[in-house]
């Protein structure tokens, strides 16, 4: 830490950034040993991760796993996951194995349009707007043909262009909706390219010259597409018959499991409390397989718990239900992904997932990233409701206990043989080590 300000600092070198903000630590030589791209990447690589974003100075590593046996109408997927959640992939493991032997997850609703916005400021009769609006649509349109003929020979492009009266709440002000379908690209440039030029034209076309000066009728606000993606959802489910639950937890049948697991989501349904925790444990699963693929994980959860509110009240993604002796669970949310263009073209780990899940199009990465959000949500209800959620987290975060405390592996096999039968701590686990 410094109380002086760093001036010019993008303009540095990646040696020069590194050795500026380590310099006034107690050993700056160890942070960078760690900051040495050399130890990770080739040059190539490395010239790949400073061009990727701002003031680089090195990678970021996480574990990358595989949660295998993902089946998502009838097809089996091995799916990667970058998190540093030590239950996230044992979790999601344990659900995808456990529904793949019940059938696996269903797909029973995909769509794929996305929005984007023109707000502006109209300063005359609104009539006079809304009433052209016909002639103004086919002009705009006409205008960015050439932008979007590339998307509409890939079965994509623009799929409504339509004026919104928003002077209700903000005076003067308009809103031109525009979705779009951007087939297997997250298309966030190329949406936000199509509005700033439909902007422009908009603001030439009510250009209006007095005494050789312009008058301005209409101000352009901002254009931006929007991460609310309500028409971009996925609907997966997993299904069995009550007795097919029969032994899955000690010392409950199949019908007390599935009850149980019920009041579990139904609790998540009306209790905002309960409700953030639970869409979360869904984002586990969900941000882990978006990371690993190269996807916005960011906009992924905005979206989700902007649909979360979508009705005035924060409520659960997924349900359950118990009817008819079938048990099953079910998620919508919505999920707008790419599996071309962007860091998942571009990042050697990225292209990787692509091609460990067989080269997905965009509308089978949401069955997917979905299926494993589902699996994550089904394990930790199911957990919390029979054992707790400590019995299985706390087991796994051990092994991270014991290397934050810098064990051999002698004492860590005694160690996890002491646990395999106890609750798991810090406290436990150091308690254990100084007696020993």
């Amino acid at each position: 830490m410094t109380d002086e300000i760093i001036n010019g600092f993008s303009s540095l070198s990646r040696e020069e950034k590194a050795k500026l903000v380590t310099l006034p630590l107690a050993r700056p030589e160890k942070l960078m040993k760690l900051f040495d791209f050399s130890l990770y990447q080739s040059e190539d690589m490395q010239k790949q991760f400073l061009e990727m974003s701002e003031n680089t100075l090195a990678s970021y590593h996480l574990p990358y796993s595989v949660a295998p046996n993902v089946m998502v109408d009838g097809k089996v997927y091995h799916v990667p996951m970058v998190t540093e959640e030590s239950s996230v992939v044992a979790a999601a493991a344990y659900s995808s194995k456990f529904w793949a032997n019940r059938g696996g997850f269903k797909v029973e609703n995909i769509a794929t349009t996305k929005l984007g916005h023109i707000y502006f400021l109209w300063n005359e009769n609104p009539m006079d707007l809304t009433s052209n609006w016909p002639f103004l649509r086919f002009v705009l349109l006409e205008k960015i043909k050439p932008l979007i003929k590339n998307m509409e020979e890939r079965g994509g492009g623009i799929v409504s262009l339509e004026i919104e009266n928003l002077t209700y709440s903000v005076p003067n002000l308009f809103r031109i909706n525009t979705e779009f379908d951007t087939v297997d690209s997250m298309g966030a440039n190329f949406i936000n390219t199509c509005l700033e030029e439909i902007a422009l034209e908009l603001k030439r076309y009510y250009s209006v010259k007095v005494d050789n000066r312009k008058k301005e009728v209409l101000q352009i606000v901002m254009s931006i597409l929007s991460n609310y993606v309500d028409g971009c959802t996925v609907t997966v489910s997993a299904q069995c018959n009550i007795g097919d639950l029969d032994g899955v937890e000690k010392g409950l049948t199949g019908a007390e499991l599935a009850h149980r697991i019920q009041t579990g989501f139904d609790i998540a349904r009306v209790d905002i409390y309960r409700a953030t925790t639970h869409n979360k444990g869904i984002m586990n699963g969900v941000d882990a397989v978006l990371i690993a693929t190269g996807n916005d994980f960011r906009a992924a959860e905005a979206a989700a718990h902007a649909f979360a509110s979508r009705t005035g009240r924060y409520t659960s993604l997924s349900n359950c239900t118990v009817e008819n002796d079938v048990f099953k669970i079910c998620l919508t949310m919505p999920l707008a992904v790419g599996t071309v263009g962007g860091i998942t073209n571009l990042h050697p780990m990225a292209k990787a997932s692509m091609e460990l899940l067989g080269h997905p199009s965009a509308s089978q990465l949401m069955a997917i990233v979905a299926s494993v959000g589902l699996a994550s949500n089904f394990s930790a209800v199911k957990n919390l409701v029979t054992t707790g959620i400590q019995h299985g987290h706390m087991k796994m975060h051990l092994s991270n206990i014991l290397s934050s405390l810098g064990v051999d592996n002698v004492t860590r096999e005694r160690v996890l043989e002491y646990f395999r039968n106890r609750t798991v701590s810090y406290s436990a686990v150091k308690e254990f080590l100084d007696q020993d």
